[in-house]
């Protein structure tokens, strides 16, 4: 990418549409494009054409998209699966229609079937059922990554993908019930630690096995894809480390600083088993991630303590 290009970042306002934000700054692009959702509905289409045949940005990073946990995503099946299908195919044709000469799009390993073979490598996609706690959700984004796919092999358009394995860090969701595992933790042990709570009780058994990439470094490797590569296959972005929940779990309220007692509440769902990356297609492409986990948990939770506002979502 120039540096004087103009760049559209569609989900500025997201963990990682913020996170792309500062990365581009960090290398030198200032050119960058807009939009909050009220001033551009993305789910409208005739919205989003009329943006971009006035803007004509020449570089799309695509990280618009409406995601929650496990609850969430079980309320809300066909929410998740329509606005997440409309937007991204909203953004991802008026780009091929307006000329854009290169375009991102941020997907989730939850797009990989459950029982994929691990760490999964990005060949494993559509060979097997998907987790059913998230399943709308990875639909929706395995069709955007076909849709970019298809574009490539029928037109020659320069569109990649990109799967982000579990993700946190600054201006993340810390919403009770609708947040990840992370921001979920950190929320609990500080609201436990703040109301002197012996016990603090999680979901599932604590076994799955899950990655977590620091978001900052996510957005690294984005700016790095759109300047270092181009194919029809995606890109799988993690650390290639795993840890169970219930490590998890322990780290976050190290780091919180709670001192009371862990249960687990084997009646609710644990979601995948096991969750890991084959990540060495970014590593051969000459990438690798920066920040350990524990160092993450600690600016995420200052971040968290910082912003009050996002805290209280």
């Amino acid at each position: 990418m120039e540096k004087e290009a103009k760049i559209y970042v569609a989900g500025h306002r997201g963990m990682v549409g913020s996170a792309i934000i500062r990365e581009l700054n960090r290398q030198g692009y200032n050119n960058i494009i807009t939009r909050t959702h009220k001033e551009l509905d993305l789910t409208r289409q005739d919205a989003v054409e009329e943006f971009f045949a006035v803007e004509k940005p020449d570089y799309v990073f695509v990280a618009a998209a409406k995601v929650g946990g496990i609850a969430a995503n079980e309320e809300a099946l066909a929410d998740f699966m329509y606005d997440n299908m409309i937007l991204e195919m909203n953004v991802i044709h008026s780009a091929w229609k307006n000329k854009v000469k290169k375009l991102e799009f941020l997907g989730s390993s939850c797009i990989y079937p459950r029982m994929a073979p691990q760490p999964m490598k990005e060949s494993v996609l559509l060979t097997g059922p998907l987790e059913k706690t998230n399943e709308a959700y990875a639909l929706a984004k395995i069709s955007g990554l076909k849709y970019c796919e298809f574009l490539d092999r029928q037109y020659g358009q320069d569109y990649i993908s990109v799967m982000p394995t579990n993700l946190y860090g600054p201006n993340d969701n810390y919403h009770p019930e609708h947040s990840h595992v992370l921001p979920a933790l950190i929320r609990r042990f500080h609201e436990a630690k703040e109301q002197d709570l012996p016990v603090v009780t999680c979901w599932g058994d604590g076994s799955p096995l899950r990655e977590f990439l620091y978001v900052d470094d996510l957005a690294n490797l984005c700016v790095f894809l759109m300047n270092n590569y181009s194919g029809t296959e995606t890109v799988n972005a993690g650390t290639g480390k795993e840890l169970t929940i219930k490590e998890l779990a322990e780290t976050v309220a190290r780091v919180v600083g709670y001192k009371g007692e862990i249960r687990w509440d084997a009646s609710r769902p644990n979601g995948t088993p096991r969750k890991l990356l084959d990540v060495s297609k970014a590593t051969e492409l000459g990438w690798t991630y920066k920040t350990e986990l524990e160092d993450g948990i600690r600016e995420t939770y200052h971040d968290f303590l910082t912003n009050p506002i996002r805290a209280e979502r």
